[in-house]
């Protein structure tokens, strides 16, 4: 398997603020250019796209080439379960919606200290063995969110699972997603790796331009995404990066350095301990725009937009009054503000990030609110 797997969670959109409305004809066109190149693992999930994902994955790939030439990860959501027959009931939705019989690799999605709570409750952990046993998952797993001593727990009480998915990168190495630590395990355990958020939700395709140019000086011809994939990819034991692309530009430059992959080499390495200090001091809020939080907000706040602004804010300073146009414009779209949060939390215990979410909501209230 090469090592560029296509993240379908960040599809193109014809509308960016509606996460359904995937423009299919250049997410076709992508998923076209991507197996001419060899490449053949896709990553979906139930909640990706509002459900949209797993359908563009009937529509544009299974229909279209022999089930031999590619490979799918479907995962199964917590959100969605409260018994065992739910874990059943999800699944056959998740068949109907991508038109597969079976998926190559099927996860539990986003295990954290909750959803292990469940799977321990309703005797959930078998699920997954017994689809194995059936023949519906070639391969289980799970994809983590959560702190490396729960990972650790999980592993040794559960065996039979034969990856795991992490959150990693450069900036998340020794940062409180602990993804150093968490990588550490997967090795100790003998589990190979697949890498999601590698550019961690886009901004380490953004960064600031000091540290493009730190980059330039070393090689001209890299991208800044391609540093960061390329440092995941180099990893021992990564079976595969993910990568969320949303457009023909991202996926050009993915595969142009990953069809011959080249892992970084010491000056390479040495180079990205320093971008690392330079790009800490540029960011505000270190949201992924995963869109985990925004999933049944009671008051359809759009966290990883304001977000966002926040970030534009700290790195280009405090006179940056288009953003506040920007946040107004995002309200004129029936988003709720920042300052209608009701404090309910759910955000703060979906986040991948284990971000302050209802405190930084208040900064953004005061940032862009009543000026």
């Amino acid at each position: 398997m090469r090592k560029l797997g296509m993240g379908m969670m960040r599809l193109p959109l014809l509308d960016p603020n509606d996460q359904k409305s995937i423009n299919y004809p250049l997410a076709t066109q992508m998923v076209d250019e991507y197996m001419k190149r060899g490449f053949t693992y896709f990553d979906t999930a139930f909640m990706y796209h509002a459900g949209e994902s797993e359908v563009f994955v009937r529509e544009a790939i299974v229909k279209r080439y022999p089930r031999h030439s590619y490979t799918v990860t479907d995962k199964l959501p917590a959100a969605q379960i409260t018994t065992y027959d739910d874990m059943q009931r999800v699944f056959n939705i998740q068949l109907e919606r991508t038109g597969l019989e079976y998926f190559d690799y099927y996860w539990f999605h986003a295990i954290n200290r909750a959803y292990v709570e469940l799977l321990d409750r309703i005797d959930g952990w078998k699920f997954l063995k017994q689809l194995k046993a059936e023949g519906k998952a070639k391969h289980i797993g799970f994809s983590f969110h959560d702190d490396s001593q729960l990972l650790e727990r999980v592993l040794a009480d559960h065996p039979e699972f034969e990856y795991v998915q992490l959150q990693l990168n450069y900036i998340d190495w020794n940062s409180p997603v602990e993804s150093r630590k968490c990588y550490e395990i997967c090795k100790k355990y003998g589990k190979p790796v697949i890498v999601m958020e590698p550019v961690k939700g886009g901004s380490l395709a953004n960064v600031p331009a000091e540290v493009e140019q730190m980059m330039k000086e070393v090689n001209p011809a890299m991208s800044p995404a391609s540093w960061a994939i390329r440092y995941c990819a180099s990893l021992p034991g990564v079976l595969t990066v993910l990568s969320g692309m949303s457009n023909m530009e991202q996926l050009t430059d993915n595969m142009g350095y990953m069809e011959d992959f080249q892992p970084l080499n010491e000056e390479e390495n040495a180079l990205i301990t320093r971008v690392v200090d330079a790009i800490n001091k540029n960011i505000d809020i270190a949201c992924t725009a995963c869109h985990y939080c925004t999933h049944d907000c009671p008051q359809h706040i759009a966290i990883p937009q304001y977000f966002k602004l926040m970030n534009v804010v700290k790195q280009l300073g405090e006179s940056q009054v288009p953003n506040s146009r920007m946040y107004y414009n995002l309200l004129a779209r029936d988003f709720g503000k920042a300052s209608d949060c009701i404090q309910c939390g759910q955000c703060e215990s979906m986040c991948p990030q284990h971000l302050p979410i209802i405190d930084n909501l208040v900064r953004v209230a005061e940032r862009f609110e009543n000026r």
